[in-house]
């Protein structure tokens, strides 16, 4: 009995993290896109943005840090110079909170992924609640 209720354990962990995966590459699939179609032509295809006007996505401390403010300059934009990993970019982020919670965790979770970056993925649960906050 003990050896059948560990297989069967085995079988839904194994599983459970399979369907892990399959949801971070459809999440990352559909962030390409969304990318493409709307963060592309400011940060560029390779990420490595505009120089003095838009930072570059290529492994950087505010892609890979706190999730939160992340959704938050999606949501937000900016309109500030901001100073990012000891530079400063002075092109205005147009706020993005057009896109549903789901398109934002994607590409968020795209970003995050790619352009030598490897962070955890962003829910559509954390950019809804992270909504609900600055409305």
């Amino acid at each position: 009995m003990k050896k059948i209720t560990s297989c069967l354990w085995l079988i839904l962990l194994y599983n459970g993290n399979a369907y892990t995966q399959t949801s971070l590459a459809a999440s990352i699939a559909n962030g390409k896109k969304v990318y493409q179609k709307n963060c592309l032509t400011c940060h560029q295809a390779n990420g490595g943005g505009v120089p003095k006007m838009n930072p570059p996505l290529i492994h950087a401390s505010f892609v890979m840090g706190n999730k939160k403010k992340l959704i938050q300059w999606v949501l937000l934009g900016s309109t500030e110079k901001v100073p990012i990993d000891g530079k400063y970019y002075s092109n205005n982020m147009p706020a993005q909170a057009t896109l549903k919670d789901k398109e934002i965790a994607d590409v968020l979770t795209y970003i995050r992924n790619n352009f030598k970056n490897k962070a955890s993925a962003i829910t559509p649960e954390e950019v809804k609640s992270t909504r609900v906050v600055k409305k």
